[in-house]
């Protein structure tokens, strides 16, 4: 999977970039983080510095929030320490004979309706990014437990791009995508290739919150819908 979208750099190695009262060994660390991060196959942090408090709010505002659905827990066995919110799911009726990997049609879940601001975030950054959304949900893993190594295969994911927006996280996300690692921070939105192995874990001491969604570029809808489309 690949993507044709810009790489918002850390705010922290940008600023760092060029101060001018840095010594020899603090521009050299620099520089090597700078190269670690830009040179990234696998992991691409678009957005740096959004502020999650909005969502964190209205998921706290929600009775119930994470009652709604058990699926992911019951269903999936490398996901089964992950608690999740529907906000997006595939369209049942589109099923018909295929595998659930491999159905592209979506919609919004009824449960997704009172989160008013999570829907307008995905709206609008499909928006931005030219992309048609796919299947989107709210995942807490708490502490200590873990999303254990695996691939998403099947046509849906094939072709989509994976997104994964940080809420809460106090001690940073870790996920391994390949060969690489990445620990991503509270605010901070990232694309990563999930047709690779891989794997996430929590070694925080609070639940950590992700909006996590998928996206098809607009440029290949035909492919994947028709002329339809």
């Amino acid at each position: 999977m690949s993507v044709g979208l810009g790489i918002g750099a850390r705010g922290d190695l940008q600023q760092a970039q060029g101060t001018p009262h840095l010594n020899v060994k603090q521009h050299r660390f620099i520089t090597r983080a700078r190269k670690k991060v830009t040179a990234m196959k696998y992991f691409k942090c678009l957005k740096p510095n959004l502020d999650p408090k909005p969502f964190l709010d209205e998921i706290a505002s929600i009775d119930g929030a994470w009652d709604m659905s058990t699926g992911r827990q019951d269903k999936i066995k490398v996901q089964r320490e992950a608690k999740a919110i529907p906000i997006r799911g595939l369209r049942k009726s589109a099923i018909g004979d295929r595998a659930r990997r491999d159905v592209h049609e979506s919609r919004w879940t009824t449960g997704s309706q009172p989160f008013v601001k999570v829907r307008e975030f995905l709206e609008q950054f499909a928006e931005e990014q030219d992309s048609i959304l796919g299947r989107a949900k709210i995942v807490a893993l708490p502490a200590g437990k873990r999303v254990y190594p695996h691939i998403d295969r099947g046509d849906y994911y094939r072709v989509r791009n994976r997104y994964h927006f940080v809420l809460r996280s106090t001690d940073g996300s870790w996920m391994k995508a390949g060969d690489e690692e990445v620990r991503m921070k509270e605010g901070e939105l990232w694309w990563f290739d999930n047709d690779q192995m891989h794997e996430a874990m929590n070694d925080g001491d609070q639940d950590r919150i992700h909006i996590i969604f998928d996206m098809l570029p607009a440029h290949r809808a035909e492919e994947v819908f028709g002329t339809a489309a």
